[in-house]
């Protein structure tokens, strides 16, 4: 079976690498707004859906296509990717000495079969200092992320002082479950 990643995300591409599993990257462009009505989990989930709904009708019975979309939560709202530098630093700045989640929903789909689900990993943050929040929103590329952090960057080394759940989900694709998962494409 063909693997395709419906992803432009450098990071996800890197992840699914390193499985050393053969994939194409493809564009699964779409809406990326959600119900206001949808929570924590529910909102990752559905987007990835959506992205999986998008390139349906592209989708060959030889393909498998994986998309995934990430989110943090914090004190009862998403955070999501900063529109610019300014609200890349607020984000830092809340999530500054406290436990957020992480979530990313992801969907396995061919065109037989779907399977969904979304991980969640616990993120505690190290009260910051406004001149590492200033450098790391100055020196780093924060408006892709999530959150507007890299757990495997510069702020993730400093600042990140537990994590329960999985490292590689705060990066954008628990790859554990994808891994287990794969094999039952496979049957």
């Amino acid at each position: 079976m063909k693997i395709l990643l419906g992803s432009k995300s450098p990071r996800r591409q890197e992840l699914l690498r390193q499985l050393d599993i053969e994939f194409t990257v493809v564009s699964t462009d779409c809406d990326e707004s959600y119900p206001a009505s949808l929570r924590a989990e529910e909102i990752p989930l559905y987007i990835a859906k959506e992205k999986a709904a998008a390139y349906m009708p592209q989708l060959q019975a030889d393909e498998l296509l994986i998309t995934a979309d990430t989110i943090v939560w914090l004190d009862g709202e998403v955070l999501g990717k900063p529109k610019d530098e300014a609200e890349a630093g607020e984000m830092l700045r809340r999530l500054s000495g406290k436990t957020h989640q992480v979530y990313t929903g992801v969907c396995m789909t061919t065109c037989s079969k779907q399977v969904s689900f979304t991980d969640c990993t616990d993120v505690t943050f190290r009260e910051l200092k406004e001149d590492e929040t200033e450098y790391y929103v100055s020196h780093y590329r924060p408006l892709d992320k999530a959150g507007a952090y890299g757990i495997q960057e510069w702020i993730g080394l400093r600042a990140c002082t537990s994590i329960r759940g999985s490292y590689f989900n705060v990066m954008g694709l628990p790859v554990h479950r994808i891994s287990s998962l794969l094999s039952d494409f496979q049957k």
